[in-house]
């Protein structure tokens, strides 16, 4: 069994320098927790997940400083701040972050296999924690995307040969 045996050829992509809002808008209408970046010649050049657009509304740092005495404060006392997610204002970081381009949110490290590889390589991919991949873009030798390979494609091509 090869990629090209499992892989998906309607994918649903974003662009580079589609807007987070935009991007908002295809997590709701499409049922998928992430999509291939991809330029004006097709070519994969990242993938944004849910979870990159979740990172923009956590604080990057979750360390308070006090400074304790007079200046130049000698000394701080030092608390780890985890605010519950209630007590975050996501409508000002909606409108803060809604016109940013993907390009700045998306990973560029991204994993991808061509039609020919074979499954084994697929199941490597996919069964690694670091970095944990739930989708394997499917590209030509020039990296353009042709298709894509979710962990429920591997999982259904296998319940499918068990039942055959």
């Amino acid at each position: 069994m090869q990629a090209r045996d499992l892989m998906e050829t309607d994918v649903k992509t974003v662009a580079p320098d589609d807007d987070v809002s935009a991007v908002f808008k295809r997590f709701a209408r499409y049922p998928f927790s992430g999509f291939p970046v991809v330029d004006d010649d097709g070519s994969v050049v990242g993938v944004v997940t849910e979870s990159d657009l979740v990172d923009l509304f956590e604080p990057d740092d979750e360390t308070l400083w006090i400074p304790i005495g007079l200046p130049p404060f000698v000394d701080t006392l030092t608390y780890q701040v985890k605010p519950p997610w209630a007590d975050l204002d996501l409508g000002v970081d909606l409108v803060r972050n809604a016109d940013k381009p993907i390009s700045e949110v998306m990973s560029t490290d991204v994993a991808t296999v061509t039609p020919d590889a074979d499954v084994d390589d697929v199941l490597a991919l996919l069964g690694s924690d670091d970095p944990n991949i739930n989708r394997v873009p499917v590209v030509d030798e020039d990296g353009r995307l042709v298709g894509i390979i979710a962990r429920q494609d591997v999982i259904k091509a296998f319940r499918d040969r068990r039942i055959e």
